[in-house]
């Protein structure tokens, strides 16, 4: 097998569990590098997915399962740390005795604006990692996204407006969105232009937002060993179908973009052997749940149930993974 590009996919993408202290400053460690988005969940209790990024700043808070706008917060995240970041008590990130989840990105650091569309955004990219995070003003026809080819998955929020997270996703296409806060199946509508994204640029529709507000953006494409975004067809047995992604993943969400129902959030911190079990839904704010319904493999995933959410008999999912090692030097769990 050839030498991966990124031998070390944690240097990029890491997930750490915390339990919150009650302190007005808990920091915490182990995330390998300085995060440029961190998504955070209470894993005890009902409160919501907490999205923070580097290019929005700090204390700037936008919910995963929330049509809500941006809200601010000096008692929640505060600081991102060369190994981690800390935060307050209040009780989606730092609620006394409660158990947390942090997933951790890597992009590129300070923004950089970005000139590439038909209007200027802030850019904080990772071309290597295939990952960028993009903030922009008032609804434009292209946005440049920082990285060296077309971003696969591209979820859109309006920061300053009541709107729903529209996800681009390349196996479902430029004609239809899905929605990172529901449990639609993909719709239709004008989100994209129907313009698929090039490697400068993505484009977005009037169905995204209004003319003159505040926009984020993550983007996606996969990077051979460490990341993927691709898409399966169930079978509705519980010999469900091995998904080859070509790493041991780290991360796995899913959705059926064919039919109406949860995403699907698990990863290999939470679960250290298969069955992996305990996944969390970005949909809604609900505690964890517990289903051993998935394998990690050396070389991808298998489906071990017949849930609808994750393996109905000829439904089409799609998936978005990451690597806790690459498949040349991954062993079976």
């Amino acid at each position: 097998l050839d030498d991966p590009a990124i031998a070390l996919p944690t240097a990029y993408f890491n997930t750490i569990l915390y339990t919150g202290d009650g302190g007005t400053t808990q920091a915490e460690t182990g995330v390998g590098f300085s995060p440029d988005f961190v998504w955070i969940k209470d894993r005890s209790n009902n409160y919501g997915h907490n999205l923070w990024d580097t290019v929005r700043g700090v204390q700037k808070l936008l919910e995963s399962n929330s049509t809500g706008a941006e809200s601010t917060h000096t008692d929640m995240l505060n600081v991102f740390d060369a190994d981690g970041f800390t935060h307050g008590n209040q009780n989606a990130i730092g609620k006394n005795s409660d158990n947390y989840v942090a997933w951790n990105w890597k992009a590129g650091g300070t923004a950089s604006s970005n000139d590439d569309g038909s209007v200027t955004s802030s850019v904080s990219a990772n071309p290597n990692a295939g990952f960028s995070v993009c903030a922009w003003s008032n609804n434009s026809s292209t946005v440049g996204h920082g990285l060296s080819q077309a971003p696969e998955l591209i979820t859109v929020k309006s920061r300053t407006s009541v709107t729903s997270w529209a996800t681009y996703v390349k196996p479902v296409g430029n004609g239809h969105a899905l929605l990172l806060n529901r449990t639609d199946a993909q719709m239709s509508g004008s989100f994209w232009n129907s313009t698929t994204p090039t490697s400068s640029v993505f484009s977005v529709g009037a169905d995204i937002g209004g003319a003159t507000e505040d926009y984020l953006a993550y983007c996606f494409h996969s990077v051979d060993a460490y990341s993927k975004v691709g898409s399966y067809t169930g079978n509705g047995n519980v010999d469900g179908p091995f998904i080859y992604t070509g790493f041991r993943p780290a991360f796995v969400l899913l959705k059926i973009s064919s039919a109406s129902n949860d995403w699907i959030l698990h990863d290999n911190k939470r679960d250290t052997y298969n069955a992996v079990g305990h996944y969390l839904r970005p949909n809604t704010n609900d505690a964890e749940l517990d289903e051993d319904s998935i394998d990690f493999l050396s070389n991808g995933f298998k489906l071990r149930t017949t849930s609808g959410a994750r393996n109905t008999s000829s439904g089409t999912y799609i998936y978005l993974a990451f690597a806790e090692s690459p498949f040349k030097t991954a062993n079976a769990r």
